[in-house]
């Protein structure tokens, strides 16, 4: 897989433009605020449907316009593919080839990404949603269906919420158990079968990135699903079951709190380092690279299933690392192979991943033009 152009048309506030990236690294720099995170935005938009940063659609429109649009062209097994999607107030849609996306398999066959921004270098530290957001952008690269099934699996949770805060008869709230539970489970499973493909890759990337003797675990397993049930081998059914019975068993607290407090919204990834909680007891430096060491087992999973590397899209991460650490990420992408796309403030940080096939572009207030010099 290889990205051959990128064309925006009202992207926040990147000017029109199309461009060819580098078949290794593309550096774009530019200084806080100038729109050299909306390159890789409109990226990652096009490859997930999921915006990167912002919290609503409507975000991503240019100011005064009613819609936006980002096209790739891929060449895809040999064969060039063209996708875009255009945003509207509210909405997307998605397009192969200049026509509309019948399904989602249609739209993704083949494109896979990987975004590392410095808001995933809290994830350690920060609270569990943080860390279900993160894990979910992981099980969403290797099965795309888990879009969808996510935000069915919302969905009902709104609405089994809503009627638990409007103190609805029990039998419509436990109407909605039966397909929250159903749709609960297929989230677990998952997460779980992303989690046995990636815990070992993390485990042994950071042993090569911390250099520590400490040994970092990541592990997840659903709460309040009570005893008796081995979640690693439970079928999906048996985790409906379990599920529709925690339900039940939680309903009168549930109606008391106004919220549906079982299920894998409610759930956590434990990452320990030398059995210890990384949240409370690693260092700075050391949440860092547990981050980067899931990153690294990312990017080898989907090359291992896919037989290509993903697409990497890295924002300005550079500038959080420390040097050593930042060394380590520029020469594995100097090394991998991998097509990427960096944003920096500073170009020295990420000279190391640069090639003599890497192309540099600078971004001043939305308009980015191809840079020759890359000390200026």
């Amino acid at each position: 897989m290889r990205l051959l152009s990128l064309s925006y048309r009202n992207f926040r506030n990147l000017e029109a433009l199309t461009l060819e990236p580098s078949a290794r690294a593309t550096i774009a720099v530019g200084q806080n605020g100038q729109g050299k995170t909306n390159l890789l935005e409109g990226l990652y938009l096009l490859a997930t449907l999921k915006p990167l940063r912002a919290n609503k659609l409507q975000e991503l429109i240019r100011f005064g316009e009613h819609e936006a649009r980002v096209t790739g062209k891929f060449l895809i097994a040999g064969a060039e593919r063209e996708i875009s999607v255009e945003v509207i107030p509210g909405g997307r849609t998605a397009f192969v080839d200049g026509k509309r996306a019948s399904s989602l398999e249609a739209y993704f066959g083949g494109v896979s990404v990987v975004a590392f921004t410095p808001d995933d270098l809290s994830v350690v530290k920060g609270g569990p949603d943080g860390r279900r957001a993160f894990l979910d952008r992981s099980v969403f690269n290797v099965q795309p269906a888990y879009l969808d099934e996510s935000r069915e699996y919302g969905r009902a949770l709104k609405n089994r919420n809503r009627l638990l805060k409007d103190r609805a008869p029990m039998s419509h709230l436990q109407a909605w158990d039966a397909t929250l539970s159903k749709l609960g489970a297929r989230l677990w499973v998952r997460r779980r079968t992303l989690m046995a493909a990636l815990s070992e890759r993390a485990r042994a990337a950071f042993q090569r990135i911390g250099r520590s003797e400490l040994e970092a675990t990541w592990f997840y397993e659903p709460a309040h699903l009570g005893d008796g049930l081995a979640f690693g081998t439970a079928s999906e059914n048996e985790l409906a079951e379990r599920m529709l019975s925690r339900l039940d068993a939680r309903l009168t607290r549930d109606v008391e709190r106004g919220f549906t407090s079982v299920g894998p919204h409610a759930d956590d990834v434990d990452i320990t380092l030398g059995e210890k909680s990384a949240r409370a007891y690693a260092s700075q430096g050391q949440s860092r690279a547990l981050v980067l060491a899931w990153k690294v087992a990312e990017i080898e999973n989907l090359a291992a299933q896919n037989g290509f590397l993903p697409l990497l899209l890295l924002d300005d991460v550079s500038s959080e690392l420390d040097p050593e650490r930042n060394a380590f990420l520029m020469n594995y992408l100097a090394e991998s192979g991998a097509q990427t796309l960096l944003t920096t403030t500073d170009a020295a940080l990420v000279r190391k991943a640069a090639g003599a096939d890497t192309k540099w572009f600078r971004v001043s207030a939305g308009r980015v033009e191809t840079s020759h010099d890359t000390d200026e």
